[in-house]
């Protein structure tokens, strides 16, 4: 048994109670083979002799057949409820490990690799706990019953088998140790598209707003097609496998079977005899042939026992790829489309806009007329669910009105091409995505093609760079998913980091400053006031701190806008 496997059978009682229960069980069907063998080669013997069958072998050669069946049936009820058992105690492990684990344990472990290992990972353990351990339990114990039982009835047969049996485990561990090596390599890349895939979706917004999403439709797709590859590499080897096993089992029993034949046509042995050599020879290489096969079935529960207990053990998983900023793209502008303007001259405006949400009975926005003029910064404020984030989705073109128009510099958005669009803004969402990569990564994603020292240059004027640089790898530090990791606080000025880096004309803030602390609240207000000097911004606030900073403060309410309130201190920011 490899390390691992050890391991599962100290640390999960339904195994070890399933490994004795296989045992035992082996051994009976051994018993049962051995006798069947023997009433059947009896029972033909017999009839070829021209002797009259007595119905007491036939009774007793059924009864042993159904014995067998039966004993069949029992051991796949129990293996079923013993890989039942072991995987809701791993699964109760695991999620009692991540429940107690710190975020900075958790800095390149995907909450997507977690579900596949959950989900689909422990499920690979059915066939190492279904097919694999009693195949292995028979192959301890069937071989030596046979053996034995051949000796005493013909040694030079059980010579031969003697013989000849280490050959099968000997092909089947040359090969095996190359599967074992490609189901690995084939679960990581699993794991690895499963954590992206989940990182992708949940980041979706922030791809999009940034210009990205395009670049990682390719990145997931060679990722799967990747994981397709190795999975037929893998299974060209299990195939392979079983033809290898196959002939040297066949080859194996045709040396004892031509001995048997030439004795018995020279009298050397009798009838009843050579049949049960010839019966009972297939039954001592069977169990190691079907070791052969139930290997490659459970080589990706043995690579998944693994990976759980590296997060039993509270080890960093692998780096689950580029997230959300890999290599630079050039998105192509939509066909049919009109060029975006000039965002630092562009007049914004909403006339009568309605949206209504599906889920929703009453709309969320009802007939809103709203004008930013250009370099104006306009606040937003009012009650939870007012409305006031989703107008700033129509100002990015994420959501579409239901009636009226969203216009920039007198063109509707929907007739512009929205990454072209998507170049002039700059985006910084209440609870912003971080991905699984590193601090510089999650900030390049405002401009790919940015070099370190402007990386560096935009955390600085976002007040990052303190923190930043006590990390322990600094800027390449690599992240938890969504940031884990980092305060609240941190994670916004990583956000603003961005909009500093896109330099974007217009400027749109869904509450920077909510659920932070005084002192990160200071911060990212001193970060965010620099960073809409010069620019077109609408900001939705809760608290104060920005307000102080706005041209014109707007109340949104019930899905309509209040008459618009002087600013409660001069509009213009300070130079």
């Amino acid at each position: 048994m490899k390390p691992v496997e050890r391991r599962l059978m100290r640390e999960v009682p339904a195994l070890r109670r399933h490994l004795t229960y296989s045992t035992v069980l082996a051994l009976l069907g051994a018993g049962l083979v051995v006798g069947q063998a023997a009433l059947l080669a009896g029972v033909l013997a017999d009839g070829f002799a021209g002797h009259a069958v007595r119905e007491a072998p036939l009774a007793a050669l059924a009864a042993v057949m159904a014995l067998r069946a039966l004993l069949t049936w029992v051991r796949g009820a129990l293996a079923q409820r013993a890989a039942a058992d072991a995987k809701a105690t791993l699964r109760d492990r695991i999620t009692g490990r991540l429940r107690h684990t710190g975020p900075l344990r958790l800095t390149t472990r995907r909450h997507g690799e977690t579900a596949t290992l959950l989900t689909r990972g422990l499920d690979a353990l059915d066939p190492y706990v279904v097919g694999y351990l009693p195949t292995m339990t028979a192959t301890a114990v069937v071989p030596l019953v046979v053996v034995a039982w051949l000796w005493w009835t013909d040694w030079t047969s059980a010579l031969i088998i003697v013989v000849t049996l280490p050959l099968i485990p000997v092909f089947g561990a040359l090969v095996g140790m190359h599967t074992a090596q490609r189901t690995a390599r084939q679960w990581r890349l699993l794991a690895r598209l499963g954590g992206h895939f989940l990182d992708v979706v949940a980041g979706l917004p922030t791809l999009r707003a940034f210009g990205r999403e395009g670049h990682q439709t390719r990145v997931v797709g060679e990722m799967a097609d990747a994981h397709r590859r190795a999975t037929m590499r893998t299974l060209r080897v299990a195939f392979l496998s079983s033809l290898v096993l196959e002939t040297v089992a066949t080859l194996s029993v045709a040396l004892v079977a031509v001995p048997v034949g030439l004795r018995l046509l020279g009298g050397e042995l009798d009838l009843r005899t050579a049949l049960t050599v010839l019966f009972l020879a297939p039954e001592a290489y069977l169990p190691l042939r079907a070791a052969g096969a139930a290997f490659h079935d459970s080589a990706e529960g043995i690579a998944v026992a693994e990976r759980v207990f590296a997060i039993l053990d509270g080890e960093n998983g692998e780096d689950g790829g580029d997230g959300g900023d890999g290599g630079e793209t050039t998105t192509e502008r939509a066909a049919g489309r009109a060029p975006a303007p000039d965002g630092r001259t562009a007049q914004l405006r909403l006339d009568e806009v309605t949206v209504h949400y599906p889920d929703r009975p009453a709309p969320a926005l009802r007939n809103v007329s709203l004008t930013v003029r250009p370099g104006e910064h306009v606040a937003l404020v009012g009650p939870s669910g007012a409305g006031k984030s989703t107008l700033l989705s129509l100002l990015l073109g994420f959501t579409a009105p239901g009636s009226g128009r969203v216009t920039a510099d007198g063109t509707d958005l929907a007739d512009l091409d929205p990454d072209a669009w998507h170049t002039q803004v700059a985006w910084v969402p209440q609870r912003p995505h971080l991905f699984a990569v590193s601090v510089a990564d999650n900030i390049r994603l405002g401009r790919p093609d940015a070099g370190d020292a402007e990386v560096r240059a935009a955390a600085r004027a976002a007040s990052a760079d303190r923190f930043i640089e006590e990390l322990p790898d600094g800027y390449d530090t690599v992240l938890g998913e969504h940031g884990a990791g980092l305060s609240a606080g941190q994670r916004q000025r990583i956000a603003l980091a961005r909009a500093f880096l896109k330099d974007a004309p217009v400027l749109l803030l869904d509450e920077p400053t909510a659920h932070l602390d005084p002192e990160s609240e200071a911060a990212v207000t001193r970060a965010t006031v620099e960073l809409m000097r010069g620019r077109t911004a609408v900001v939705v606030a809760h608290r104060t701190s920005l307000l102080p900073h706005a041209d014109r403060i707007i109340t949104v309410r019930a899905g309509g806008l209040v008459t618009p309130q002087p600013a409660v201190t001069e509009g213009l920011l300070a130079s």
